[in-house]
């Protein structure tokens, strides 16, 4: 055979061989392709189901009984450690205190909130008892035992009512971090709660300039409108950028359950030790009438407070909190 001609049969060989194994990746797409929507045809995935959507990226999500996905991380192998975040943010922001966690043999988890982050959006649910039903659908999907619960601002609300809806069975110890419990809002029965028209204003800032609202909002957040604060653009852009991933559906119904909803019945029966964590300068979530009064009706619960410490303090004090929890953790 003439060189000319083995170059020839070398590229015909080399065309055959592409086209086989176009061919054979053609063919196992389609079959990927008809499994799933043979899946997809037999219903949806049922409630505590991981699902981990097609893609580059996959993310782990249970689905809840209504159909809504619920984001989480899961990170570890140790003593499960679960976190609820504030808000109007999500799960990143607990990323100071997960990574140095982990580190230390903890398993970290934490969700978004539904309508916040990379959670379902959905028009339904969108109040404190199925928060607190779509918390229990992942500790029950991932079969947490002996977990300690932390949860900052509206997180604590969840934790809170969790144990009020579903118990201790899961629960070894419970954290609250700057969280909105007894009740924030003025009423007969809480004379010194913050007025509606706090609330109403939150309201309004949502709805008019949703944007802006969470720029302006990161600032009393984290404590940066008082004289020498060191101020943080990148921590103020990502508060924003939580808040802007979320649904403005969801993050305005949620203010009625971080405002108006009672805990204090929840605190009642909360029967594991309690760690209570509260700044002194808490511009969002004034201690006086949050963390010392949760403090006063969780039975033994033990109150720390940090001078001159903001809302968001697991961020501006992230080494003295990560210091605390483990402290707590290890006892």
């Amino acid at each position: 055979m003439q060189p000319q001609e083995q170059i020839e049969a070398l590229n015909s060989s080399r065309r055959k061989l592409l086209v086989s194994g176009a061919g054979t990746v053609g063919v196992a797409a389609v079959a990927a392709l008809s499994a799933t929507t043979q899946a997809n045809a037999a219903g949806k995935p049922q409630a505590g189901a991981t699902h981990h959507p097609a893609g580059g990226n996959t993310m782990s999500t249970i689905t809840t009984k209504d159909g809504t996905q619920i984001f989480y991380k899961d990170w570890g192998s140790g003593r499960p450690v679960v976190f609820s975040h504030g808000w109007p943010l999500n799960a990143d922001a607990w990323d100071a205190q997960m990574l140095f966690l982990v580190q230390k043999g903890f398993r970290v988890i934490a969700h978004d909130r539904r309508g916040h982050g990379r959670s379902g959006q959905p028009a339904q649910g969108n109040n404190m008892d199925t928060y607190a039903d779509d918390l229990a659908a992942l500790l029950d999907a991932l079969d947490i035992k002996g977990a300690t619960l932390v949860g900052h601002s509206t997180g604590g609300g969840e934790v809170t009512h969790y144990i009020g809806r579903h118990g201790t069975r899961r629960v070894a110890k419970a954290v609250l971090i700057g969280a909105v419990p007894p009740i924030m809002v003025k009423t007969a029965n809480n004379p010194n709660g913050l007025p509606m028209e706090v609330f109403d204003g939150i309201r309004k800032g949502v709805t008019d300039n949703r944007s802006q609202f969470y720029k302006d909002l990161a600032v009393p957040f984290f404590g940066f409108n008082r004289p020498g604060a060191k101020v943080s653009q990148g921590t103020i852009d990502a508060f924003w950028a939580q808040g802007m991933a979320g649904g403005i559906l969801g993050q305005y119904a949620c203010i009625k359950e971080f405002s108006e909803v009672d805990y204090t019945n929840d605190l009642k029966k909360i029967d594991v030790p309690t760690l209570v964590m509260h700044g002194d300068d808490d511009q969002i979530v004034p201690i006086d009438n949050a963390g010392k009064l949760s403090a006063k009706i969780v039975k033994n619960a033990t109150l720390k407070v940090y001078p001159g410490a903001p809302h968001g303090m697991c961020v501006t004090h992230a080494d003295q909190i990560n210091a605390d929890l483990l402290a707590f953790l290890n006892t």
